[in-house]
């Protein structure tokens, strides 16, 4: 079943009721993972706060936010900076570093009001398309505060950063008077559906036309509780950048599921004994990629370019295919890759 965005209502009845409709379609609806419902009865009117960070920058907070393409693997509230003074865009951590994760938490959500008491908890994954609650995520850390109506800017220390070194991450503001609407095992659907959870999922690529390869590691998931096929789709946020050129190589298992399954796809070759390039990172697609339940299959994207940017570009590479039950094609997740121009 499809279940319609909420429409604005008056603030303190909005949530009681829309989470009754929610948990009751979530309950026939939710197929292959262990949702566990809350009972926002529970709580009284005046009790109830409503802390949120946005999925993209239109967001005001109404659950669930979800439209097609909208990148709601990528919050503008959450970045990395490498010192605990606040920088002025997101950047890759460094491997063996202390670096710091920057929140925006939002104290005017339409569901509640009056000063937010909670914990900000963060978590990492490796980069990829869809990743699993909570087996997939590793804590980072967490800061308990209150948070005041308005927008309060607060950091949370990743001290030591693991080696694997190109991260997703995930954060969430837990409270008892602004609870989750519901946990299941998909991180997409929990995204979607609890303003109080924003991932972040943000590669940047020097892109300066000398020919270096630029690897990273995409891993992907599967929420149900049976193997899906899954499709990996290339898309250009704003204007593709020139001379791009990506490979990824599924590895010997996953490339051999995918010939099984026919070799789908379009805009791909195949280039070697596991790896497909993208001949046109715009808009190809590789098609059925079979994922089983509780695995998760690491692809090595490689983007080189043939000359020197002057500006960067943003190419989205995400996960599509079922979150709740065979048949859906939904965005799972996935990474935006920004080609920045090689600096010195």
């Amino acid at each position: 079943m499809r279940i319609a965005l909420a429409r604005p209502r008056p603030r303190r009845t909005a949530r009681l009721l829309f989470g009754a409709l929610l948990t009751a379609a979530l309950a026939f609806s939710v197929s292959g993972t262990a949702t566990a419902a809350i009972d926002k009865g529970d709580l009284t009117a005046n009790a109830r706060t409503d802390v949120y960070m946005r999925d993209i920058a239109s967001d005001t907070g109404f659950e669930p936010h979800g439209a097609i393409y909208s990148s709601f693997f990528n919050s503008p509230d959450i970045k990395i900076c490498p010192t605990a003074v606040e920088c002025a865009s997101h950047t890759n951590p460094i491997i063996g570093s202390t670096s710091y994760i920057f929140v925006n938490l939002r104290n005017n959500g339409p569901y509640g009001s009056g000063i937010g008491n909670g914990t900000l908890k963060a978590y990492y994954t490796t980069s990829g398309g869809a990743a699993n609650w909570p087996m997939n995520w590793t804590p980072i850390g967490s800061k308990t505060l209150p948070v005041a109506p308005g927008v309060t800017t607060t950091s949370i220390a990743w001290p030591n950063v693991p080696s694997i070194g190109h991260f997703c991450l995930l954060l969430r503001w837990e409270s008892a008077t602004d609870p989750m609407l519901f946990e299941g095992t998909a991180t997409s659907i929990n995204t979607q559906y609890n303003n109080n959870i924003a991932w972040k999922n943000a590669n940047t690529v020097p892109a300066g036309g000398s020919g270096v390869i630029s690897d990273r590691p995409y891993a992907m998931a599967n929420a149900l509780a049976e193997p899906a096929p899954f499709d990996l789709a290339f898309r250009p946020l704003g204007e593709p950048a020139p001379g791009v050129k990506v490979v990824a190589d599924l590895g010997p298992e996953l490339f051999e599921r995918w010939r099984a399954a026919g070799g789908q796809g379009e805009g791909i070759q195949v280039v070697g004994r596991s790896a497909i390039q993208i001949v046109d990172p715009y808009k190809a697609q590789i098609k059925g990629l079979l994922i089983k339940p509780e695995e998760r299959p690491v692809v090595k994207l490689s983007f080189t370019t043939s000359q020197a940017l002057q500006k960067a570009y943003t190419l989205q590479v995400v996960q599509v295919g079922p979150a709740r039950k065979l048949g859906e094609s939904f965005d799972v997740g996935g990474v935006d890759y920004t080609f920045e121009p090689r600096k010195g």
